[in-house]
């Protein structure tokens, strides 16, 4: 993660619905935080970037470039350029992203490939893809596409396969792709000169737990998984030469009771102690410390908004990306792992995800 000295700003890249995606948000906004108020503003000199269904965001790991999904169907991924002043303009032009409904991304830590989840949709199936990056970050194929087979029992959300992360292990051996409508999570390795993505596992995780999005602790022997559909959140052992999971010990994502609630973003501290989750539903991010391979709730802090989607970790704080309230607020994370809001939310229409560069 990026570090900063207390009194430089932090650059933000959030991303939005647009309208043309069921959303009111401009695309893709620059905005500025303060590390040592928390105290987030947009960035009146770098106008916003009308792409369409900016769902998630991710930064080349060496240039000045940035990925977005173009959440649609059939879905596309773009390639931005960030200039010198701040500006983002388009880095060639959108590439198909092998399925539909792209909702997550990231960068294969040599900067070669772009990797893209696809959620899917009722007539296409979830899918993982790799994109071949030039030595400038633009975009140049779509070179292997893997599609995920699976069901669960959660009738409406599992009825086929829905990807909805791709990351890279820590160690960089492995690329795992969650599956919310298989209750999976499917291994590959990405053959670097190619450019293909051979299954190497397919970890089945509890029927109906719907696992969203992972988080790893520091060293990856542990994976923690929001899991959308049983609202839960579950420590995993890692098995770094096999990219294997086994699922350990789970806890309810919300003390909350009277709400429906669906987990969103999750993300584990530099240090390793805490593990924190948004809740859709709940409309809170929940804290929890970690002790040996349990989970132990710490509380809820409100997520300054409805509907918190995206979670990101920014210099001693967690921004939340508030979906329906269109709002991000800074929560700071204090010594004990608990939240506190740092300042006022931010007005950011139909915001889902957060980039810090």
């Amino acid at each position: 993660m990026p570090t900063h000295s207390s009194t430089d700003e932090v650059t933000v890249l959030t991303g939005s619905y647009t309208p043309d995606s069921g959303g009111n948000g401009a695309g893709i906004a620059a905005l500025g935080l303060a590390p040592g108020t928390g105290r987030l503003a947009h960035d009146t000199g770098v106008p916003p970037v009308p792409v369409n269904g900016a769902s998630f965001l991710a930064a080349h790991p060496s240039l000045d470039v940035v990925y977005s999904t173009n959440e649609s169907d059939p879905g596309t991924v773009s390639a931005l350029v960030r200039h010198r002043d701040g500006r983002l303009s388009p880095l060639g032009a959108p590439l198909s992203s092998g399925g539909a409904n792209p909702c997550h991304l990231t960068v294969h830590p040599g900067g070669g490939w772009l990797l893209a989840a696809n959620y899917g949709s009722d007539t296409s199936p979830g899918s993982v893809a790799a994109h071949r990056l030039d030595a400038d970050g633009r975009l140049v194929e779509l070179t292997d596409v893997a599609v995920h087979e699976g069901s669960g029992p959660v009738a409406g959300r599992q009825e086929g396969s829905h990807a909805h992360q791709v990351l890279v292990d820590p160690a960089g051996r492995f690329v795992l792709a969650t599956d919310l409508g298989a209750d999976a999570v499917f291994t590959y390795r990405l053959d670097t000169p190619g450019g293909t993505l051979e299954r190497v596992a397919v970890n089945r995780l509890r029927p109906g737990s719907g696992p969203r999005h992972l988080a790893f602790a520091p060293g990856g022997g542990l994976v923690f998984s929001a899991d959308e559909l049983s609202s839960t959140v579950t420590c995993h052992w890692y098995d770094a030469g096999t990219g294997t999971l086994t699922g350990v010990s789970s806890v309810p994502a919300t003390a909350v009771q009277d709400a429906t609630n669906q987990p969103g973003g999750i993300v584990a501290s530099p240090c390793g102690r805490f593990v924190w989750v948004t809740n859709r539903g709940a409309d809170t991010v929940a804290a929890f410390h970690v002790t040996g391979t349990a989970l132990e709730p710490i509380g809820e802090t409100s997520a300054g908004g409805t509907w918190p989607r995206g979670l990101t970790y920014a210099d001693g704080h967690l921004l939340v990306a508030n979906q329906h309230s269109g709002t991000l607020v800074a929560l700071r994370v204090l010594g004990d792992g608990a939240l506190r809001q740092a300042g006022p939310a931010l007005p950011v229409p139909s915001v889902v995800c957060a980039l810090v560069l």
